[in-house]
């Protein structure tokens, strides 16, 4: 697996989503902190950040505008930005996008597979995350001694674990005690043949930073930042691990992998609100479904379930490449024919089908564990292609920006019901259809029955009284000229870029969100309340210390 390293890239304030720093289980990172950005994200935040912060040393030099300044334009950035991305695809499909900043001597890539938790076999939830972890442990010429050895040892583990299942299954104590000692002997014997975090460290000698990865419910993607002059050796890495990868040390990893959903489930009352949340808001699409995936699917995941997934969904037209940085988009693609081309043509993956019906009444979960008590609200809303989505950002920003957000002034100030209070759309994903999640932490002395009056009032308040012109331009603004003061990295833009393409199809539609943005009228927000915001549409979740 990759060691841990931090990421420069984060599109949102965490302290937004304290909530759910102690959750991990629908991405799994390397780091919790990165599992909240990728998730829990603004969705135009992390836009224009990308957008505006890519190329710092020239955008930085300009004054950015107070946050009163309704007057600030993002359109001769967004022509910038837009001149200096290059597209191709190779003839098997994969997709290459590059972007040309040439300020510093380094390069951002992000292998971006357009697969994710919804994409798994019933029985065999967690096999994308699973798959991510492998993709660590190198290939039939990293990661090894002696290949063609080890191969025959992993061939016999995995016999080994067939026959320990069915003496499982019948019961047969003795027999099953004799094929463990076999099992333990036998994976001792293959952790001769493993070099070690070989992948890691060729990264590391090179100068690369920021190598890890992450699985969502939506897509699964790899990154890492190399030195200009490693173009080709990333080429060369990149195009190995995705052609010729070995799953080995997969009973171990299997190991790490319970650990972190007892951590981070199991064992947290967070982790343990959020699957029932999902498991009730959610009654077909599987979005109910953890990412991490459920106890005994993983005890009985295989290393062929691993290596059907992969061969299934990480063809080469269900792949993203992303590259940012001092680059030459000529050589870009002449590397990308010769190491990427490789990749034999194969059927397009299958998408997922199911539909989540309407939901028809106020649903409720209730978990009890010790705790501080949690309120949630849940409402199902539409997915990123939709063209209400940019107005669900903007009711987002509404109730939760910072302390001049309205939650934060209702229920923390002034009704003082709360010690912290926010929401954000596209929970657990917003490739399909998905929630608006408003969340808020009770203050002491204050029931959570006392917490949901107070909540829900501020979101009636959507529905009943328009919002003010001179808000709206406020958030607006708060959106373009806050986020211009962060700066981010090309790793931010390769990231964006990579993911519009796979779930829009096209990364030119980030450019149509922002505009949808400027377009957004008071009546928008307070149509899309009245038809969200309603009883029937919301799910109820209570996490509540234990009796």
């Amino acid at each position: 697996m990759a060691k841990l390293r931090g990421f420069s890239g984060s599109r949102m304030k965490l302290s937004k989503f304290k909530l759910f720093s102690l959750w991990l289980n629908s991405l799994y990172l390397r780091k919790q902190w990165q599992w909240i950005s990728s998730i829990a994200i603004r969705r135009l935040s992390a836009i224009l950040i990308a957008l505006f912060c890519w190329n710092f040393s020239g955008l930085f030099a300009l004054a950015a505008p107070p946050d009163n300044d309704q007057n600030f334009s993002i359109e001769p950035y967004l022509n910038r930005v837009m001149e200096q991305i290059t597209e191709f695809s190779l003839d098997n499909g994969l997709k290459f996008i590059v972007l040309e900043n040439h300020d510093a001597p380094v390069v951002s890539f992000v292998t971006y597979a357009n697969v994710g938790g919804v994409d798994e076999p019933d029985g065999k939830t967690g096999v994308a995350h699973f798959l991510e972890h492998l993709a660590f442990k190198g290939t039939k010429k990293i990661g090894t001694t002696n290949y063609r050895a080890e191969a025959k040892v992993l061939d016999k583990l995995d016999r080994l674990f067939a026959d320990i299942k069915q003496a499982q299954n019948s019961g047969n104590a003795e027999k099953l005690a004799k094929l463990t000692d076999r099992f333990i002997a036998t994976q001792s014997a293959a952790s001769e043949y493993v070099k070690q975090n070989e992948y890691g460290e060729i990264v590391d000698t090179s100068g690369g930073v920021g190598l890890n990865a992450a699985t969502s419910a939506d897509y699964t993607s790899y990154f890492y930042s190399f030195p200009a002059n490693k173009l080709e050796l990333w080429m060369s890495l990149e195009s190995e691990r995705f052609l010729i990868p070995v799953f080995r040390e997969f009973y171990k990893e299997k190991q790490v992998i319970l650990e972190e959903r007892r951590l981070r489930t199991d064992n947290s009352p967070i982790g343990k609100m959020i699957e029932e949340f999902l498991d009730t808001a959610f009654t077909t699409h599987p979005y109910r479904r953890p990412v991490i995936g459920y106890q005994e699917d993983i005890k009985n995941l295989t290393r062929d379930d691993v290596q059907q997934f992969f061969q299934a969904y990480y063809a080469p037209n269900n792949l993203t490449m992303a590259i940012a940085g001092d680059v030459d988009p000529e050589e870009v693609k002449e590397l990308a024919k010769t190491y990427f081309g490789r990749f034999k043509t194969q059927p397009q993956p299958s998408q997922v089908t199911k539909v989540e019906p309407p939901q028809t009444e106020t649903r409720e979960v209730t978990v009890d564990f010790p705790s501080q008590p949690w309120y949630l609200e849940g409402y199902h809303i539409p997915a990123l292609s939709h063209p209400d989505y940019p107005v669900y950002e903007v009711i987002s920003q509404l109730l939760s920006s910072g302390r001049t957000s309205r939650l934060y002034k209702s229920l923390v100030e002034e009704k003082q019901v709360a010690l912290s209070a926010q929401g954000f759309s596209g929970f657990p994903g917003d490739k399909y259809p998905n929630l608006m999640l408003v969340y808020a932490l009770t203050s002491p002395g204050t029931s959570v029955d006392q917490l949901a009056i107070a909540l829900r009032a501020e979101i009636e308040r959507l529905k009943t009284e328009p919002v003010t012109h001179m808000e709206l331009e406020q958030v607006k603004t708060q959106l373009k000229a806050g986020l211009l003061r962060t700066l981010d990295s090309n790793m931010g833009m390769a990231r964006i870029l990579a993911e519009y393409h796979a779930k829009t199809g096209s990364w030119r539609n980030i450019f149509d969100e922002l505009a949808k943005l400027e377009e957004i009228t008071p009546e928008d927000i307070q149509r899309v309340a009245q038809t969200t915001f309603i009883p029937e549409n919301r799910t109820i979740g209570r996490l509540l210390p234990q009796s």
